[in-house]
């Protein structure tokens, strides 16, 4: 099943991923900085209603998902980082939601 497609596990049932599963799940998502124990990824748009506008269908994704991302937005850029912070670290959760979000670009 595609990343995009996974529904994300309770916080309290997400595994952590090693170092070598983080980096395989990444491939999955390449747009995706791997950072230690986190995912980021920065968005650009033409002007800050668009960057909202993204911001906004985003709250939708990771409400849904029960999985919320720290958000940094500065005009036209959105800077987006995933982890699992339950857990420390990345889990599958993490990657999931990120594909969600590449598909609301």
């Amino acid at each position: 099943m595609a990343l995009a497609e996974q529904k994300n596990k309770p916080q309290g049932e997400a595994d952590l991923l090693s170092r070598e599963e983080a980096e395989r799940m990444a491939k999955e998502v390449p747009q995706w900085n791997l950072k230690d124990k986190a995912l980021e990824r920065e968005f650009r748009f033409k002007n800050f209603r668009e960057a909202m506008d993204f911001v906004n269908r985003l709250a939708n994704v990771a409400e849904e998902q029960n999985h919320h991302p720290d958000i940094c937005i500065s005009y036209n850029k959105v800077r987006l980082e995933v982890s699992t912070h339950r857990i420390g670290g990345l889990s599958k959760n993490d990657f999931a939601l990120a594909a969600k979000i590449d598909k609301l670009v």
